[in-house]
């Protein structure tokens, strides 16, 4: 069972096995998109795999589009030279339910892949040729947040839009899906930023700054995404070669990027997008997208980040590594963890969340307390999710402390897990695990910096936590019970003391 082109023509193969394949003409969507394409997609990762290709795979099986997406990758070009192009760009998703059944499909939707490579003519032309299209409604991007503020990378963006210009200012929605706050703003303000340089060096004329910036023309929407897509895992690997699929051993690139034929993802999905787009889009709602107004993609992404899910995914990330847990369903079978991120959200965050209506916020955390993190068959990682904590902590936290602040009723005093945390961190940032043994600590661009200041130090950076911890008991509070947690077991007893 090869995942090629010609090797799902034995349909008889992979459908015995139990995969559902392409129920529509691949080769005629691939041709059809190639001459009118309507949605390239930058960032090649799992979450696009797992996510938005899934959605246009569904739209394309009932009939509701005959287009499929291009996709683009500008940070590891061997994601696409090791996996996409030689299985024709055909990919595995492995859902796995909390009921312990796996959904195994092959998806079909992505007609070609490209990269962004400026010093390849091919590469560039076609992306180039991509742009200058008529047809074209969407490009999106899942590159996280730090691919914005990466200039080699958005320069080559920006000279994508430049061509768009060029080619008759041609209308486009610009759409950041990344999992974090005020996305598309984030993508504008690169995006503007470069533009208006190349202006005043005059790399190109002031209309092009006119055009990025009329939103009649040129759309960056907020949106609000969330599913979870860990690494490529061992026991969905074996299941697969088991089943006779070729090629499911995972590939580690020169950049560390885990590269399979199958992406493995949980069931639950939520995108929730602002509806502008100048150029027309696809019928997306159709595949259980959800467009809506500013105001309540913000509201939903705030509810999410800030209260239902990330808070609580941070906190396990940071006591998981500080106790020795490797998987998150284990954690959530800790009893003292399990009561530390329910008070963290049912109590403490629910206090101050805003109901964006489209989504019930009651209804998102029940089913992340229940369902989604001690789901045991998915194999996410504390250590996974501890990467860049520093750049998570003034939205997953700061956010819920400012919103104390400024209540009437409420009072930070009444905060027990949130100030745990912050102690959390301060323990975590020694490298030192509740049994004394040295760990790794994930990647994080703040990483050496704050191992090399003192707590207290730590707690007077505003741009970590997001608000200044010293304006009221909060930083003091954290550092008690740092103290506390010094010495082996302590970080035990101090979760089981809540």
């Amino acid at each position: 069972m090869k995942l090629t082109n010609e090797g799902i023509k034995d349909r008889e193969a992979w459908e015995k096995k139990g995969y559902s394949l392409p129920g529509y003409d691949r080769e005629k969507m691939v041709e059809k998109t190639r001459k009118n394409p309507t949605w390239i997609h930058f960032g090649a990762g799992n979450i696009f795999r797992a996510f938005q290709a899934n959605v246009v795979e569904k739209l394309l099986n009932e009939g509701i589009t005959d287009t499929g997406l291009i996709v683009a990758e500008g940070y590891d070009y061997e994601i696409i030279e090791k996996y996409n192009r030689p299985c024709d760009d055909l990919s595995i998703l492995a859902t796995l339910k909390a009921d312990g059944t796996v959904e195994k499909k092959v998806v079909g939707s992505i007609a070609e892949s490209c990269i962004l490579d400026e010093e390849n003519k091919k590469e560039i032309g076609r992306l180039r040729e991509i742009f200058r299209s008529s047809s074209l409604q969407m490009v999106s991007f899942t590159i996280t947040e730090k691919g914005y503020k990466t200039r080699a990378y958005m320069d080559k963006v920006v000279g994508l839009l430049l061509e768009r210009y060029k080619a008759g200012k041609l209308p486009i929605s610009v759409v950041s899906m990344d999992n974090c706050s005020h996305n598309g703003d984030k993508l504008k303000e690169a995006v503007v930023e470069i533009a208006n340089e190349w202006v005043t060096v005059g790399k190109c004329e002031s209309g092009f700054t006119d055009y990025i910036t009329d939103k009649e023309l040129v759309a960056f929407p907020l949106s609000m995404i969330d599913k979870i897509t860990p690494r490529p895992d061992d026991t969905v690997k074996e299941m697969l070669i088991a089943d006779g699929v070729e090629g499911a051993e995972p590939i580690v690139t020169t950049k560390h990027t885990y590269v399979a034929n199958f992406v493995n993802a949980e069931e639950t999905e939520y995108l929730v997008v602002e509806d502008l787009f100048p150029n027309g889009r696809p019928e997306l709602e159709k595949g259980g997208i959800i467009f809506t107004d500013r105001e309540t993609v913000d509201k939903t992404e705030k509810m999410k980040v800030c209260t239902c899910l990330n808070p609580l995914h941070t906190c396990l990330a940071i006591f998981g590594c500080l106790l020795g847990y490797t998987t998150i369903h284990d954690e959530m079978d800790d009893a003292a963890l399990k009561k530390m991120v329910t008070i963290l959200g049912k109590d403490e965050g629910m206090k101050v969340v805003v109901d964006p209506k489209v989504l019930s916020p009651d209804e998102f955390l029940d089913a992340v307390l229940t369902k989604r993190l001690p789901n045991p068959f998915m194999p996410d990682t504390p250590q996974r999710i501890a990467c860049d904590t520093s750049q998570k902590l003034p939205i997953r936290f700061g956010e819920t402390i400012k919103a104390y602040r400024a209540s009437d009723k409420l009072s930070t005093d009444s905060l027990k897990v949130v100030p745990m945390v912050i102690a959390g961190y301060l323990r975590y940032l020694e490298g030192i695990d509740d049994e004394g043994k040295e760990f790794e600590q994930s990647p994080d661009p703040l990483l050496s910096e704050l191992k090399a200041l003192s707590p207290e130090e730590v707690l007077k950076r505003e741009d970590v936590f997001g608000v200044d911890l010293y304006a009221d008991s909060l930083a003091n509070r954290a550092l008690e019970l740092y103290e506390k947690m010094k010495g082996n077991g302590n970080v035990r007893k101090e979760l089981e003391s809540l």
